[in-house]
C-alpha cells in the first residue's frame, strides 16, 4: 500500500456515515497558540499582512439570476485546517500566522450528515466559499443512483438553497484510487457515474443555482496502481470544475511530475477549470521549496488555484516552521490572476 493509499484509508475510516473525521485532532486552541508563537518569532517578515492576496474571487450574478464563481486561473487559495466544521479557529490561526485569508475552506462530510449551514455562514463572513467533500463510505452507490436516498438529497439541497451563497460540492472524491468503498475495485465506474448524475439532477430539480459541482480525482500514479479517472467522468454537463489531489512526499517530487500527467489527461477530454483540491508537503520534503514550486505550477499550468491541507493525518502536513510560513506568505503575495482571460 502506497503512502497515498495509507492517507486515503485513514480518510475513509474517519468519514464513516454519520460521523465527522473523529480521528483528526480537534485542538483548535492549541493550534492557534502554536501558530501565534511562530508568528511572534517571525513577525518582522509579516508586518502589514492581513488582506487576501488573491483577487476576483467573489460570487458573480449571471444574467439568468444564477450564482457563479470566477473560473479564471490563479483565483483561489484554499485551506483545510484543523477543527472544521465544528470550529473556524484553525482557519483564523492560519491567517494570523501567514497573513493569508483563504478563499475556500474545506470540510469532509459523511453520508447522511446534514449541510453545515452555520459553518458555511462563518466561512462566508470571513470571505471564503465552503467546499464540502461528501464521502459515501459504507453506502451502496447503486442505491444512491436508484433514488433510495433522495429524501436525504432533497433535504440537503433545500439547506444549500436556503443558505443562498456559493457552495462547492464534491461527491466520492479520489474514485480512481482503490482505498474507498465507492472507488476503483469496489464500485463499477458506470455505477459511480449514474450516482453522480442522479445527485446533480436532484439538486437541479430542487433549485440550487449556488452550487459549483467539483469532480475530484487522485493524481495519476500508474506505478502505484492509480489509473486515469476517465471511466468515472460523468460528462461536461454534470461538472463545473475538476479537482485533483496530490502530495509532495519527497524532495524529488515536482509539480510537473506530481500533477502534470493528471492535468494533461483531464484536458484531453474536457476544458473544465481545474483546482488542486488537496495538497501539502511533508517537512522532510522541504516545505519552503515545495510551496514555491506549488505556486509556480499553478501559474504555469493555468489552474484555478489550490487547497492547502494544513492538518495532521498519517503525517503532520501543517506549516510549522518559520521558513515554510514565510514561503507561503511570499508565494501568496505574488499570486495574482492574469490580467486577461
Amino acid at each position: 500500500m502506497t503512502s497515498t493509499q495509507r492517507l486515503g484509508r485513514h480518510r475513509q475510516d474517519a468519514a464513516a456515515p454519520g460521523g465527522r473525521r473523529r480521528t483528526r485532532r480537534r485542538a483548535a486552541v492549541a493550534v492557534a497558540v502554536a501558530l501565534a508563537a511562530v508568528v511572534a518569532a517571525v513577525a518582522v517578515l509579516y508586518a502589514g499582512a492581513g488582506g487576501r492576496p488573491a483577487s476576483g474571487t467573489g460570487p458573480v450574478a449571471r444574467q439568468d439570476g444564477r450564482i457563479a464563481l470566477p473560473s479564471r486561473s490563479g483565483s483561489y487559495l484554499g485551506l483545510y485546517p484543523d477543527g472544521v466544521p465544528s470550529s473556524y479557529a484553525g482557519a483564523r490561526a492560519f491567517t494570523a500566522a501567514t497573513g493569508v485569508r483563504p478563499d475556500v475552506v474545506v470540510y469532509y462530510s459523511g453520508w447522511l450528515e446534514p449541510f453545515k449551514a452555520g459553518f458555511a455562514s462563518t466561512a462566508s463572513r470571513s470571505g471564503a466559499v465552503p467546499l464540502v467533500q461528501i464521502n459515501p463510505g459504507g453506502v451502496s452507490i447503486g442505491a444512491i443512483a436508484a433514488g433510495r436516498y433522495d429524501s436525504y438529497l432533497r433535504s440537503y439541497a433545500a439547506a444549500v438553497r436556503g443558505y443562498g451563497h456559493p457552495v462547492i460540492l464534491s461527491f466520492g472524491h479520489e474514485m480512481n484510487g482503490s482505498w474507498y468503498s465507492w472507488a476503483a475495485g469496489h464500485t463499477a465506474p458506470a455505477t459511480f457515474v449514474a450516482a453522480w448524475r442522479h445527485i446533480v439532477d436532484v439538486f437541479r430539480e430542487a433549485g440550487t443555482p449556488n452550487v459549483t459541482w467539483l469532480w475530484t480525482v487522485n493524481a495519476f500514479q500508474s506505478r502505484a496502481g492509480v489509473p486515469s479517472p476517465r471511466p468515472w467522468w460523468p460528462g461536461d454537463s454534470y461538472v463545473t470544475w475538476v479537482g485533483i489531489d496530490g502530495y509532495y512526499y519527497s524532495a524529488a517530487t515536482k509539480f510537473s511530475s506530481l500533477f502534470g500527467p493528471a492535468v494533461a489527461g483531464v484536458r484531453a477530454w474536457t476544458r473544465k477549470p481545474i483546482l488542486i483540491t488537496e495538497t501539502s508537503a511533508t517537512p522532510a520534503a522541504g516545505q519552503p521549496a515545495k510551496i514555491a514550486d506549488l505556486f509556480a505550477g499553478i501559474r504555469l499550468y493555468g489552474l484555478l488555484g489550490f487547497v492547502w491541507f494544513d492538518n495532521q493525518t498519517n503525517q503532520d502536513w501543517r506549516l510549522t516552521s518559520p521558513a515554510a510560513i514565510a514561503a507561503f506568505r511570499r508565494g501568496a503575495e505574488r499570486y495574482r490572476p492574469p490580467t486577461s482571460g
